[in-house]
């Protein structure tokens, strides 16, 4: 009897994760196929995580993925373990979290903006285990679907760059007329471009 009691338990909080994600998909009319691009895994994974007497997943990375998504926190599973890992949002991931607010956008919407084989990307991205792309053409993409004027892109760029090359182990401070210049020639390139 208690052995049957704690097996209900279990289905009724395994359901409640494959409910949560098939209403997101019914509520937002998103293909499955989409969906599972957007999180990199198979169509046939998004059927088993909708299926109520499959077990849900599990896998960290996954349960993020499906919430950055989702607009949720991954916690809101209850498969979810936190990682020993800390995961250290940047500067202009904050930022672009919050251009992506104060556009009136979810989650889901911003990434429906772009092509399908970006999303996966993008939603590692916005889940922070990822670096925003150091590629200006790339980022440029990201500034038009966000109305970002050119002086804002260019400060996420040029932000994005000394953390690139303060990794490498580049010594901004030692190297300082050089970074300038080359800043202020990107800048100049940037925001005097028509």
């Amino acid at each position: 009897m208690k052995n049957n009691f704690k097996n209900n338990k279990t289905n009724e909080i395994q359901n409640k994760s494959s409910k949560m994600v098939l209403n997101f998909l019914e509520k937002n009319n998103l293909h499955k196929k989409e969906f599972a691009q957007m999180i990199g895994v198979t169509l046939s994974y998004v059927y088993n995580l909708i299926d109520e007497n499959v077990p849900f997943s599990t896998r960290s990375i996954t349960l993020e993925r499906i919430a950055t998504v989702m607009d949720i926190n991954p916690e809101d599973f209850i498969e979810y373990q936190i990682p020993q890992d800390i995961i250290s949002y940047s500067e202009n991931l904050l930022m672009l979290k919050d251009l992506i607010k104060y556009n009136k956008l979810s989650t889901l919407e911003f990434l429906m903006m772009f092509e399908r084989k970006k999303r996966p990307e993008l939603v590692d991205i916005l889940r922070g285990a990822k670096p925003i792309q150091i590629d200006f053409s790339e980022l440029k993409k990201i500034a038009e679907n966000l109305n970002m004027s050119k002086k804002d892109l260019f400060e996420m760029w040029k932000k994005r760059m000394i953390e690139y090359l303060k990794e490498g182990g580049f010594n901004i401070e030692k190297n300082q007329k050089l970074t300038d210049a080359m800043f202020n020639c990107a800048k100049k390139e940037v925001c005097d471009e028509n």
